[in-house]
């Protein structure tokens, strides 16, 4: 897949991202190793790159079912084999971060990969990071808080002075390498709380609201606190950005899709939902996007109409895909949905 000269980019961005969960594929129960899962990711995301994809995201996990911890280092990786998609975490665990080191981190991929670096920080679904690390679940929140307001300290200014609640004081430290970028974009990734989407609009980042079911309208008071929030704290509409992230799996029926992705999807939230159930939930009113190319347009287009988005991006590998079904719906988003989206937009 190559980049056409003529894809318009404009309108709204659309990407990929992947957790790296290790699952035996419920067809065949074989499970791939960390190391083939990790060449995979990096292939996908040359792919995604030459297909005209314009963000790949890789999360972080600290558990023996998923194959990445250090999105910062695989995605360095990335950056040597791509040319202009922007690379972000998806996300990083904010509250069991040293706000220093991920910086040093994030700017040295910023340089390797040209200013292509961006970061999307979470709370995380797990915990073992914070035992890990050394960290008190209690004081989830209130680390949250204080690493976020410190990275952006690291990210405004060569020099920092720094005093905190958890991380151990510094003085006029030189905050070193400097990225490309005036400052490295930052995103808060959002699934139900109002209370951190409130946070993200106070702070001025990026919102990445986290949609895998129900009816979308659900989310819209997220986005909407989000906003208002960013207006009190005096930050101006056009700097703020809304991306919506979601499970997506193509084919070319929708009945097809469902039957495919079916054994996934359970296989990766490791549960028996049954199959009538899974049907309600990937129904046309839903927000999980299983379905043809036509359907899933208009599915993004209808979260459009509630939330006004910049950015779309979809995680397509779970469950124990194999990598040619990955290959297949990478295809499909940037050449089928994409352009679709975009001309729609722009009527």
């Amino acid at each position: 897949m190559k980049v056409d000269p003529e894809i318009d980019h404009s309108g709204m961005e659309f990407g990929i991202y992947t957790l790296a969960d290790l699952r035996s594929n419920p067809h065949t129960g074989i499970c791939i190793s960390a190391r083939q899962r990790l060449n995979e990711i990096i292939q996908a995301a040359k792919m995604a790159d030459e297909a005209g994809l314009d963000v790949f995201g890789v999360g972080e996990h600290h558990r023996l079912d998923y194959a990445v911890s250090s999105p910062q280092m695989v995605l360095s990786a990335i950056s040597q084999v791509t040319k202009r998609i922007k690379l972000t975490s998806a996300a990083t665990i904010f509250n069991t971060v040293d706000p220093v080191r991920l910086f040093e981190d994030f700017a040295t991929l910023d340089l390797l990969s040209n200013g292509r670096a961006e970061i999307m920080a979470g709370r995380g679904a797990y915990i073992e990071s914070f035992p890990l690390f050394g960290y008190n679940l209690e004081n989830c929140d209130d680390l949250f808080e204080e690493n976020i307001h410190l990275f952006r300290e690291l990210s405004a200014h060569e020099r920092v002075t720094w005093t905190g609640r958890f991380r151990s004081e510094f003085l006029d430290a030189e905050i070193s390498p400097r990225p490309v970028q005036k400052s490295i974009p930052l995103w808060i990734a959002v699934q139900e709380s109002l209370e951190s989407a409130a946070r993200a609009g106070r702070f001025g980042t990026g919102l990445a609201l986290v949609v895998f079911e129900g009816d979308p309208i659900r989310f819209k008071p997220l986005v909407d606190r989000y906003r208002l929030s960013a207006y009190e704290a005096g930050h101006a509409p056009a700097d703020l950005k809304v991306g919506v992230t979601g499970h997506v799996y193509i084919a070319e029926t929708t009945q097809k899709a469902r039957d495919e992705f079916y054994p996934y999807h359970i296989n990766y939230w490791e549960n028996e939902i049954s199959r009538a159930d899974f049907e309600r939930l990937s129904g046309e009113e839903t927000a999980l996007l299983v379905g043809s190319s036509q359907q899933i347009i208009e599915k993004i287009l209808h979260q459009y109409e509630l939330f006004g988005h910049q950015r779309f991006m979809a995680q397509i590998d779970m469950g124990g895909m194999p990598f040619k079904k990955v290959v297949e719906n990478i295809e499909k988003l940037a050449t089928e949905i994409a352009p679709a989206v975009r001309k729609a937009i722009q009527k």
